[in-house]
């Protein structure tokens, strides 16, 4: 598993709230039976959340509000669709994780 990959979630009693996690473990923890995640919910609905807390991550032309603050685990054999690799938002992802502990 790699990290800042996008797992849909197949769980139908969230997954319309929320359609896709975010692996944000480090790959050197592989071996660990779980995975640290954050949940992405459509944009829509996301006008009222801080931009540095919860920034738009965009996936197959359709804007999700990350949502650091739900971070969590799950385990990772829940974690089976295709990923879809969001590198590109990494400093974004980090900086909302920062903001959430740090408050900077």
């Amino acid at each position: 598993m790699s990290q800042f990959d996008v797992y849909e979630n197949t769980d139908p009693d969230s997954m319309e709230t929320y359609p896709y996690f975010v692996d944000i473990q480090n790959p050197l923890l592989d071996t660990l039976n779980s995975r640290v995640v954050m949940p992405l919910t459509s944009s829509q609905g996301s006008q009222g959340y801080p931009k540095n807390l919860c920034p738009l991550i965009e996936i197959e032309g359709c804007s999700y509000a990350l949502l650091a603050q739900q971070i969590t685990t799950i385990p990772s054999s829940l974690l089976t669709h295709q990923p879809k690799s969001i590198g590109v938002y990494r400093n974004d992802i980090i900086a909302a994780l920062d903001f959430l502990i740090s408050g900077i």
